[in-house]
């Protein structure tokens, strides 16, 4: 690894290890703790998509226009820094609100900021990205394994105490860590172009919607929020539906979709040279599917093979569909707006696309439960047969296989 790669690989593990060191156990600390309704704690898991959907005009206001993009990021962990020490400290959801709302507001914008640091760096992102990127999953890996194995703070007695505090506190000095540290990265600045060009289309970072007037991108910037829908029954289902089966440590358990995401993050870059951006595509929406027949009809006897296998899938889901879609943009958008771009494909996926997949993830989630429990079977199967629709339309609408591989040699 060279220096510049192991600069920005400490730039992304700081960056998910901050995200999956409190965001996991939100849901937990927010009814246990807090004693947070239902309700609440929808709203407080849908500032996500919010702080997406305002994303890309941080982005399209200061990072493509006038500052450099590692200084940006800079300024907002070190605000992020303080607000999740006031979640830390928050007594009542009325008070924890606001903070969660600003500070995923502040947050959001830097998924697409490191993303557009990390690219400026390279050749050739279609190959060097993955490398870099595969840093972001083992820091919400390690974040995962500091709260259950290092501090217990997921345990029983450490919730039932309120321990769960503890992992703001934690997620706000690596902010400070982060904030710090992007201080140090490579310079990223504005294009002179860029910076000098006027009218209030560039100011707000519209002009990434450009790309949307190209039919590949177009198909594909749809299918990136349509296949948020299924996404959405994963994060909000998966855990749950483990714990019913009757799975000892589900959580934990869970990890192993972390480990795969490791393990396909490394291969997507070969894939995509060998087989293509379309093929990388088609290949995680149908993992999608597959993953949750697997759910519908495994069990936690003779069949938890299949719940396992369902687990250990999550590696082609997200980085053979969300990780291609980064490289992909990053391929089509015209250099003095890529930053934009990111942003907009992040608003695409966690915003639109999430605030909507959780809506109807709870609808459906509602309609089939029961005394006692849930059907899982019916729940489940309604985001698989939503992902094959998705991925058959895909199929015979995108054409953008030669893409990556034309732009990564320009």
């Amino acid at each position: 690894m060279t220096t510049m790669n192991a600069r920005l690989s400490v730039m992304m593990f700081l960056q998910f290890f901050i995200w999956g060191g409190w965001f996991v156990t939100l849901g937990t600390f927010l009814s246990s703790t807090l004693g947070a309704s239902g309700g609440q704690i929808g709203m407080a898991f849908s500032t996500q998509s919010w702080g997406a959907i305002i994303a890309p005009f941080v982005i399209g206001l200061i990072a493509d226009r006038y500052f450099n993009a590692e200084r940006i990021l800079a300024v907002l962990h070190l605000l992020g820094a303080v607000l999740l020490y006031q979640l830390y400290s928050a007594a009542d959801f009325s008070v924890f609100y606001p903070y969660v709302l600003a500070y995923m507001v502040i947050y959001m914008p830097t998924l697409a900021l490191v993303n557009s640091v990390a690219f400026r760096q390279m050749r050739d992102p279609a190959l060097e990205f993955s490398r870099i990127r595969v840093w972001g999953t083992i820091g919400w890996i390690v974040a995962g394994v500091v709260i259950s194995f290092v501090f217990a703070w997921d345990s029983r007695e450490a919730i039932s105490a309120g321990g769960l505090r503890n992992t703001f506190l934690m997620a706000s000095i690596a902010s400070l860590v982060l904030g710090l540290y992007s201080f140090t990265l490579p310079a990223t600045a504005p294009l002179k172009a860029q910076a000098s060009a006027g009218g209030v289309k560039q100011l707000l970072g519209l002009d990434a919607l450009g790309l949307l007037k190209d039919r590949s991108y177009l198909v594909f910037f749809i299918a990136s929020i349509l296949i948020c829908i299924p996404l959405a029954f994963y994060y909000q289902n998966a855990n749950p539906f483990l714990a019913e089966t009757g799975m000892s440590n589900p959580t934990a358990k869970m990890a192993i979709g972390q480990v795969s995401e490791v393990l396909f993050m490394l291969l997507l870059p070969l894939f995509i040279q060998r087989f293509g951006i379309k093929l990388a595509l088609l290949v995680g929406m149908l993992a999608w599917a597959l993953r949750y027949v697997l759910f519908a009809y495994g069990n936690n006897g003779d069949l938890a093979f299949m719940l396992f296998t369902g687990i250990a899938l999550h590696g082609i889901c997200y980085d053979f569909f969300f990780v291609s879609g980064q490289i992909y943009t990053d391929a089509k958008a015209p250099e003095r707006f890529r930053s934009s771009a990111q942003g907009l494909i992040t608003l695409a996926t966690y915003g639109v696309g999430m605030l909507i997949g959780f809506w109807v993830a709870g609808q459906v989630t509602d309609h089939y439960a029961v005394d006692g429990g849930h059907e899982w079977k019916n729940i489940w199967l309604f985001p698989a047969g939503f992902a094959l629709l998705v991925f058959v339309c895909f199929l015979f609408t995108f054409n953008g296989r030669q893409a990556v591989v034309a732009a990564s040699k320009a």
